[in-house]
């Protein structure tokens, strides 16, 4: 069986970790032809370091937000040198979230517009033993406090972009489409942060590789003196954007 489920193009050691989860191989062999995401029957994955536990109401983080949070931390050393407060808006699983509590001094806010969302993001906190602020909100909606570092990784692909089946079809369109030709999210968090931000400051994005020259105008319609950070995913596309205020 793991060379069946290796042959739909899924790695040896995720086949062997079904294997060693799966109450029914079979079912779920006939869910793989599907194209059903072989991380939600695992039910976990790996991020960062740490075991996020995953199901359909979340996302699945990927390979290249560990780098928004590796990225974010080497600005974070840059700038700060005492305890901050990060906010992370759109949580999903709260692997941003964790990775960020574990690694740097910080307290963390993390909210999400999906119920069910923070459900799984409560469930890895408590696994990986970090205590974490969850809020029902969307965006700004129920947040009050005031942030060092606000941190998203936001739905970013426009409603009439072509997606991988699997994702289109399993994944929460609530964490993947956005209006405005995907530039939705980062319009309303970059036009109010500001009353959400200490006076240094890092807001740090995953963006889709075409948007960053729109983000940027986006950027400069709404902050003075602020310096705006392009920086490329493993593939060399435009993949992040930090505005910083040190």
């Amino acid at each position: 069986m793991i060379n069946k489920i290796v042959d739909l193009g899924y790695s040896r050691l995720e086949a062997e970790e079904l294997l060693s989860v799966s109450n029914n191989i079979e079912e779920d062999y006939k869910k793989l032809l599907n194209k059903y995401p072989i991380q939600y029957l695992i039910g976990y994955v790996n991020f960062y370091g740490y075991k996020i536990y995953v199901n359909d109401n979340v996302l699945i983080p990927r390979y290249e937000t560990e780098f928004l949070v590796e990225k974010t931390i080497k600005y974070y050393k840059k700038i700060f040198n005492n305890k901050i407060n990060v906010l992370d808006i759109g949580t999903g699983s709260g692997a941003i979230s964790i990775a960020l509590k574990k690694n740097i001094d910080c307290d963390v806010t993390a909210c999400d517009i999906s119920e069910k969302a923070l459900e799984v993001a409560k469930n890895n906190a408590k696994s990986n033993n970090v205590n974490i602020n969850f809020i029902e909100s969307d965006i700004f909606n129920n947040i009050n406090d005031k942030y060092d570092i606000i941190i998203s990784n936001p739905p970013y692909i426009s409603n009439n972009e072509e997606v991988e089946y699997s994702v289109d079809k399993y994944e929460p369109h609530l964490a993947l489409y956005a209006n405005d030709n995907g530039l939705y999210f980062y319009k309303e968090i970059i036009k109010n942060a500001s009353k959400y931000l200490n006076n240094k400051f890092i807001i740090a994005f995953e963006i889709g590789y075409q948007q960053a020259d729109d983000i940027i105008k986006i950027v400069d319609n709404n902050f003075t003196n602020v310096k705006t950070i392009i920086e490329k995913d493993l593939s060399g596309k435009d993949r992040y954007l930090f505005i910083i205020k040190d």
